[in-house]
């Protein structure tokens, strides 16, 4: 059980406090409530460009890191196509250095034609290097628009195109600024060894006088259900033929969701799971092969990717695949396997939340779903779920015109 207390200051910030009594370290978490699936598709790329704007610099403080570090302390942070997230550890008894920081860039971040520059080259060496300069590195810029073709998922956080960061002009900039970085679009949570009310303190006396804002409305263009079978095949100098199918599923707060995860988990998640043993040690058609989900806010993805064998075709795998699935969606899984599954999906979240940080950010995340409550009650929805529940949603999700497959083909 992860306890925490919960207070809400006048300009709409919501805060969280977590107790912790054996640790000499604290955690300033601050998640912002805009991905990129808030930016606009003539303008994207702009979550991601902030996450790293948000380190040039404020009004009053030339550059966020050093006095941090010199206080003892670290700080990162991480953008998704749903949220943006910030946070500073350092030792207890400099709390004050990460909300004096936290604070003053959300008040007043520097908008200067330098650090704009500087942090718009940054993303764009970026962009070329991680995405368009690597193997494999364009799977996902190329799997979205594929897979999704009304919603905003339809491009990767990075952006939809590089000449989006490169044309960024400092009053778009300043317009996502003050629409989204404000008290009332973010949760906060502080997570150490101190009394609750030493905390709302010092949260009121840094961040109280920061004006509040609405929450700005959020109106998505809603993804229409996928009728058709999509597939992509891309040459790439890539060292072996590699596989992505892509599976529409559930929202994150749906019941779906949980059952979607679980089959993901049966699927290929290890050595034990149902595509590893199949297509791996008993076939060898593949190096390697996972299932996993995309943990999306909205309709996210069921994932199967992996790399083939040399040798060894896409229709020959393909035909596998299909077979694996359709046996998975027309039998019940044992009650003993079931309860594999969701004592693995324990084990790994109490491993998890051993770590102070970890704690922090997903009581935050969880506040943004609607209850950091839920941090404690996900693991019985998990253990709620039936064999029933896992083959009626395997056969409404694993199914071909559910699935979007994009292939990277190694040139010859």
């Amino acid at each position: 059980m992860i306890e925490f207390e919960r207070f809400t200051l006048s300009n709409g910030l919501k805060v969280l406090f977590h107790k912790d009594i054996t640790t000499p370290m604290a955690v300033v978490n601050i998640l912002y409530d805009v991905g990129a699936r808030d930016e606009s598709e003539e303008k994207t790329g702009f979550a991601h460009l902030f996450e790293h704007l948000m380190f040039g610099g404020s009004v009053n403080i030339p550059e966020f890191d050093t006095p941090l570090q010199r206080a003892g302390g670290e700080n990162n942070a991480f953008t998704s196509n749903d949220i943006t997230n910030y946070y500073d550890v350092l030792p207890a008894q400099n709390l004050d250095t990460a909300l004096w920081l936290e604070s003053d860039r959300m008040l007043s971040l520097a908008f200067t034609p330098k650090s704009l520059d500087v942090q718009r080259q940054v993303v764009i060496e970026e962009f070329k290097q991680r995405y368009l300069n690597q193997p494999y590195g364009d799977v996902w810029l190329q799997l979205r628009p594929l897979a999704y073709k009304k919603h905003p998922y339809k491009w990767a956080t990075i952006g939809k195109d590089i000449k989006h960061i490169e044309d960024a002009k400092m009053d778009d900039v300043r317009s996502f600024f003050d629409k989204y970085y404000h008290p009332g679009n973010a949760i906060m949570c502080i997570a150490g060894n101190f009394e609750l009310e030493e905390i709302r303190k010092k949260v009121d006396y840094w961040f109280g006088s920061i004006p509040g804002k609405l929450k700005p409305a959020r109106i998505i263009m809603s993804e229409p259900s996928q009728k058709d079978y999509r597939e992509l095949t891309l040459d790439r100098k890539v060292p072996a033929n590699a596989f992505y199918y892509a599976f529409k599923m559930a929202h994150r707060k749906s019941l779906e969701y949980y059952i979607t995860d679980l089959i993901s988990d049966a699927l290929g998640r290890e050595k034990s799971s149902r595509l590893y043993i199949r297509l791996k040690k008993e076939l060898n058609l593949v190096t390697e092969i996972s299932a996993y989900i995309t943990g999306s806010l909205d309709e996210g993805l069921l994932m199967i990717s992996g790399k083939l064998n040399d040798g060894v075709t896409f229709e020959e795998l393909d035909h596998e695949i299909w077979k694996v699935l359709h046996e998975f969606s027309s039998q019940l899984i044992s009650e003993k396997e079931l309860k594999r599954l969701n004592i693995k999906i324990r084990t790994a979240r109490e491993f998890q939340d051993q770590g102070l940080l970890n704690r922090a950010m997903n009581l935050c995340f969880f506040e943004l779903l609607g209850d950091a409550a839920g941090i404690n009650e996900d693991l019985e929805v998990y253990n709620s779920i039936t064999p029933e529940h896992l083959k009626e949603i395997a056969k409404q999700v694993l199914k071909k015109q559910n699935c979007s497959v994009l292939r990277i083909k190694k040139e010859m």
